[in-house]
């Protein structure tokens, strides 16, 4: 399976878990907060980012889970 950041999107009156440059959608969820914590699992497993889209379909958050090249000192 390769490693691909997640992305919350609306799908008419659901949000779906889609894999980036997927061609079908992982997950539907009624709640946009489900599709987020089970795109959150799967970002966390493979150590890719997740991407939380709005209604309008506007990128309202990114939660990164990889491993950042350039930690923060501190």
């Amino acid at each position: 399976m390769s490693k691909r950041n997640q992305h919350v999107v609306p799908r008419d009156d659901l949000w779906a878990v889609r894999g980036a440059g997927a061609k079908r959608d992982t997950e539907l969820f009624d709640r946009k907060q489900d599709a987020v914590d089970r795109a959150r699992e799967i970002a966390q497993n493979q150590q890719t980012e997740l991407v939380a889209h709005g209604q309008n379909g506007r990128i309202q958050s990114k939660d990164s889970h990889g491993k950042d090249p350039f930690p923060p000192k501190g």
